[in-house]
């Protein structure tokens, strides 16, 4: 399954290092590319592309301004992470054998009216305020049923090597 992140409304002064922990988090649990939307960030971009190229794996990050533009053209279907959604629990096994891409969306400031009317299914996590971050890792966690952690990224340069105490990395 085709799975990628559209990151709606980001903001250059208030949302970098939260955008950048949406896009490690959804390449290191298993998606295949996010779309940045909102203001043009490059720092963004190219900081993900170098996380790609020394981490592996195909993990893809775009932009683009209009999210409406990106919705139109996705031939999929679209999941918004919103806490006044659906539990997932309710409607992960729907969402999961869909067999179609998925284009999950994480907003940022104040999502609007018109996602929640596109989206083929609003899920929540918890109907609790809590992290988009969070709730993107449970919502993959729960969509791959644990698998993703088991991933090996491809054209790798360096990894590393589990250990119970202490840091070992390998270059390859």
């Amino acid at each position: 399954m085709e799975v990628w992140v559209l990151r709606l409304g980001h903001r250059r002064r208030r949302d970098p290092r939260l955008t950048t922990h949406v896009a490690l988090t959804a390449r290191a649990l298993g998606c295949d590319g996010m779309i940045l939307s909102g203001e043009k960030d490059e720092k963004i971009i190219e900081g993900i592309k170098r996380v790609v190229k020394r981490w592996g794996g195909g993990f893809e990050v775009k932009y683009e301004k209009n999210w409406k533009k990106i919705i139109k053209e996705w031939k999929g279907k679209i999941v918004h992470l919103t806490m006044y959604g659906l539990p997932v629990e309710e409607k992960i096994n729907e969402i999961r054998n869909c067999r179609k891409k998925l284009m999950i969306v994480v907003g940022s400031g104040k999502v609007p009216a018109e996602v929640y009317r596109v989206a083929d299914w609003n899920i929540s996590i918890t109907n609790q305020p809590h992290s988009e971050v969070a709730a993107l890792a449970i919502f993959l966690d729960r969509l791959f049923e644990g698998k993703e952690l088991e991933k090996k990224f491809k054209n790798a340069k360096i990894r590393i090597v589990p250990q119970e105490k202490g840091k070992v990395i390998i270059s390859l």
